[in-house]
């Protein structure tokens, strides 16, 4: 890790330790993704891989063939981020774009060997970065730590659905 990476997780350390040990849980989640993130970058650019093309790449290792409309909505992204991506994935040789017989209205995203050949190298990468996240935690308290996140992505859905619900008129 780079000097200022660590002085940064140094100063991150003594906000939640000691500055302010009761913020908010939300802060916390995320500067818990931001520190796996960023080591899963550094993982991920000694293959070459920018951070950004991970998602795409986790997304058509399991579901080849998505349409980029598809591929934005499972990443979590709006369509010009995944346009984007997609053309330097495509330029780089990791996937190819088509349009399927029957169908010439919509652009197909498909990997391509190259691409599929990256899923045994990365992979790992990501799971190393998950077992340093959890280590010295028993198996009983990570599947603990795993419910808690579920629950809380539970109730925050719900309570999404119950305010767009709300806001269409379904509920007075």
């Amino acid at each position: 890790m780079a000097r200022a990476d660590h002085k940064g997780t140094e100063v991150l350390l003594h906000h939640w330790r000691e500055i302010m040990p009761k913020d908010r849980l939300a802060h916390l989640v995320r500067d818990v993704a931001r520190m796996q993130m960023r080591a899963l970058q550094a993982r991920l650019a000694a293959h070459g891989v920018p951070f950004g093309h991970w998602t795409f790449l986790r997304i058509l290792w399991v579901t080849d063939g998505l349409t980029q409309r598809e591929l934005s909505e499972a990443a979590g992204v709006m369509e010009p981020t995944t346009f984007s991506a997609v053309k330097a994935m495509a330029s780089e040789g990791l996937v190819e774009r088509r349009q399927l017989a029957g169908n010439r209205k919509n652009m197909h995203v498909f990997l391509t060997d190259r691409g599929r050949a990256l899923e045994p190298l990365l992979v790992p990468l990501a799971e190393e970065v998950n077992a340093i996240s959890v280590q010295g935690m028993s198996p009983r308290t990570v599947a603990l730590v795993r419910t808690v996140l579920l629950g809380m992505i539970e109730r925050l859905a719900a309570e999404e659905d119950a305010a767009a619900a709300h806001r269409e008129g379904q509920i007075t």
